[in-house]
Order: C-alpha cells, then structure tokens, then sequence
C-alpha cells in the first residue's frame, strides 16, 4: 500500500500538480477544508485521513516533535525548507517516498527532505 499525502496550506500548487501527474494520491489542506486550523489541530486532520503531512512550516515540526514526546500517535510528517530544496527536489522526492514506503514506515516519524 502506498503512502497518500496530505499537503499542509503553505505547500505551492506546482508540488501537488507535479505529484498528482505522477499517480501520487494527494489531498491538499484547503480542498479538505481545513487551511484555517492551527497546526496540531492540521496533523489531528491528517492522522484521521491516514495520510503523511507534508509541511514547509517549522511550527508544525515544533508540533510533530511535541507528539512524540507526549506519546500522541500522528501519521508522519515530511518537511522541506522553502529556501533549501528546490519544487522539483521536493516532487522527486515525496513521489519516492509515496511509491515505496508503507504507511507504518512513517508513523510518529519525521522526514526531511532532500532525502
């Protein structure tokens, strides 16, 4: 089983347009209904969709890192800072670790990109 994705509100449209040419299963932030709540309430939102968060944002590390401490279950974070990788590193990158990884791969984990 593949790993879905669910792309935080800060996330330019050119990854998730690259992604979804790719075949990758991509539910944005804003088309769920959800790019107002604060970010612990986002990583609830994407736990319940069984879905890996994919961020640009340092607060929402500051909340992944915070479940892991208190033990609250998440279904991954992967982050890439804005100034640091590039879209088409970060499309690359996501579309490996969407194909080949499990969800359970990335429970309570997070990754940083370029990998």
């Amino acid at each position: 089983m593949a790993i879905s994705l669910y792309m935080d509100h800060h996330i330019p449209k050119a990854i998730t347009v690259g992604l979804r040419l790719r075949g990758v299963d991509v539910v944005t932030a804003y088309e769920d209904g959800t790019d107002q709540l604060d970010d612990d309430l986002l990583l609830k939102r994407a736990h319940e969709l069984k879905r890996t968060l994919f961020t640009q944002d340092d607060d929402l590390l500051e909340e992944a890192a915070k479940c892991q401490r208190k033990g609250v279950l998440f279904s991954g974070v992967v982050y890439g800072h804005q100034l640091r990788v590039t879209i088409g590193v970060c499309i690359q990158n996501l579309e490996i670790i969407a194909k080949n990884g499990e969800p359970e791969d990335l429970e309570n984990q997070v990754l940083f990109l370029p990998l």
